[in-house]
């Protein structure tokens, strides 16, 4: 609608232009339409096309993206500040996918928009019971292939043993994260089949050195030195886990460049903490969330076991604090918890950036004032697309974290999920998550239950794995992630190519798409979705928690950030 009132203003001042050259008044300047005013950025008329431009004006404010410009009506340029050799798979991830941009607008950005989402997915959303489920209904308007499945119900339970009797009971087809200790219950039941997945992961134990006494690097290192990653591997994670080199698993490319982490060395961290000025210890909290992942597979248990390393090994007394799913995750990546929390980090796209640009960027908050020592180097890094050169920085990056110890990384676990044997095209892909229309139940309902209940639907603002999951239903992205490796494929556009030194991507989108509210895809959603979340002035910025985690450290920085 803005675009054909502003067509209708823009067609009056030619006119009126054509008749002021008529009377003689050619020595003018053609007259320019007056741009309606669009918070994606400026706009551009192009042909019956008026493509809108997100622009950040220049590179000083330090992020990655210079500008993101519809040129025509299925076309996109990003134009970056520096080459990005992961830009595809970023593009691919299911935070940056596309919504309508009158949606955006109508919504506020928050609200509804948490709600319902509304994408080009093979599932709309009709409902969200909270504390119950979620359902999906088949979108008939789909581009691509139908799902078998008319109805999708995502339901969750914290609990293994919850999910595991869902699967054997038949009211469900698929559970995510069966616990190490059912892996031979459902390897022996011929109803049932283990599903392992090959997803890059990290638990550890984090501190934000705002607060004392993390603020000392001496206890920080105490900590590293003072607790046995092996005995916790040992005892509470499935075959196949690892106590980790460095943060990022050795799988990823230069993940594992530079000296491997601290050996358990209890009396070299008493030494420590005592000359840190704390010989007998202190106290403190461990923070959590009772959610299974693949990361952490029993998250009280091991609680626990730290709690007594902690007493045992260094003499500091620790209160376990279980918390609410969304408050935690709220609380730790804001760096608002003064003990220790448990968290971990499973790989969104196979590049080191996933892993080191996000926890220790120059903006992220959780493990408090970030380190230049570390995010610099990660900055120069992160431009170099050849693996080989790029390491020497990685090994300097990595470095850095065993010395300044912003967290301890604990364990790379190993997990596997389950289905039942009818369910047709069961699989779980290595990075995202089950695509609900590759899941033929054989009846007109296909149930999954995952661990924990979403936090909100509009995952621009959401780093949590069990909100993206519902998202990725629902809304598309670019691109997306092959079924069985990183490599990415065409979504909603058929190809994104880079111009000579990568700091120039065209992508050509999809014709003939069509959003759930039977609206058409066009450029104009994927620059107004990107504003929406990457530029911090939009007034659409808003989401649930306004923080946009993975806009600010993926793409480096927030456009117009204070």
């Amino acid at each position: 609608m803005k675009r054909q009132k502003l067509f209708s203003v823009l067609a009056l001042l030619v006119v009126a232009s054509l008749l002021l050259v008529a009377c003689g008044a050619g020595a003018a300047p053609a007259t320019e339409a007056p741009a309606e005013e669009v918070p994606a950025g400026e706009e551009a008329p192009a042909g019956d096309f008026v493509g809108d431009i997100l622009d950040a004006g220049s590179c000083d404010y330090g992020g990655k993206v210079l500008s993101i410009e519809a040129v025509d009506r299925l076309t996109v340029q990003f134009n970056l500040c520096k080459p990005d050799p992961a830009f595809l798979a970023k593009i691919a991830f299911t935070p940056f996918g596309i919504q309508p941009k009158e949606w955006i607008a109508s919504t506020g950005g928050t609200g509804e928009l948490l709600e319902r989402p509304i994408g080009t997915g093979p599932y709309m959303v009709s409902e969200w019971v909270r504390g119950d489920q979620v359902v999906f209904t088949r979108f008939d308007g789909y581009w691509g292939e139908a799902g078998p499945a008319q109805t999708a119900v995502l339901r969750w339970a914290t609990e293994g043993a919850a999910r595991l009797q869902e699967l054997q009971a038949g009211t469900a087809n698929f559970v995510t994260n069966i616990s190490p200790d059912d892996y031979a219950t459902v390897e022996s039941d011929p109803n049932l089949v283990l599903i392992p997945q090959d997803n890059p992961n990290v638990f550890y134990i984090g501190f934000t050195n705002t607060f004392a006494p993390w603020d000392d690097v001496r206890v920080r290192q105490a900590v590293a030195m003072g607790i046995d990653r092996q005995r916790i591997v040992d005892n509470f994670y499935p075959p196949g886990s690892e106590v980790p080199h460095s943060f990022t698993p050795c799988g990823i490319p230069n993940g594992c460049e530079g000296e491997a982490w601290y050996d358990f060395d209890p009396e070299a961290a008493r030494a420590l903490l005592a000359e840190a000025g704390f010989p007998d210890g202190f106290d403190t909290s461990i923070y959590y969330r009772d959610v299974f992942r693949a990361y952490l597979p029993e998250p009280p248990l091991v609680a626990v076991e730290i709690q007594a390393q902690l007493r045992e090994n260094l003499g500091i007394n620790a209160q376990v604090v279980p918390m609410e799913s969304g408050e935690f995750i709220e609380l730790a990546t804001t760096g608002a918890l003064d003990g220790i929390h448990l968290l971990g980090w499973g790989a969104d796209y196979p590049h080191i950036t996933n892993f080191l640009d996000f926890h220790f960027g120059a903006g992220n908050p959780q493990l408090g004032t970030a380190h230049p020592e570390i995010y610099e180097v990660l900055q120069q890094a992160s431009s170099i697309g050849d693996l080989a050169e790029a390491a020497p920085l990685y090994a300097q990056a990595n470095n850095a974290i065993k010395e300044l110890v912003p967290m301890v990384p604990v364990a790379h676990g190993s997990v596997a999920h389950a289905a039942s044997a009818s369910l047709g095209g069961a699989y779980y892909p290595p990075f995202g998550s089950n695509e609900f229309y590759r899941l033929d139940p054989g009846a007109d309902t296909l149930v999954y239950v995952q661990n924990a209940e979403p936090i909100s639907l509009y995952c621009a603002d959401e780093t949590d794995g069990e909100s993206l999951r519902p998202c990725q239903q629902v809304v598309e992205t670019l691109l997306d992630y092959a079924t069985d490796s990183g490599d990415t494929v065409p979504e909603l556009a058929t190809a994104c190519t880079p111009n000579d030194d990568s700091t120039v991507w065209v992508c050509t989108l999809r014709d003939g798409v069509k959003f759930h509210d039977g609206s058409d895809f066009d450029a104009n959603d994927v620059v107004a979705s990107f504003a929406a979340g990457l530029d911090a002035s939009n007034p659409y910025h808003v989401g649930n928690t306004g923080s946009f985690d993975y806009f600010a450290y993926l793409w480096d920085a927030l456009i117009n950030a204070e």
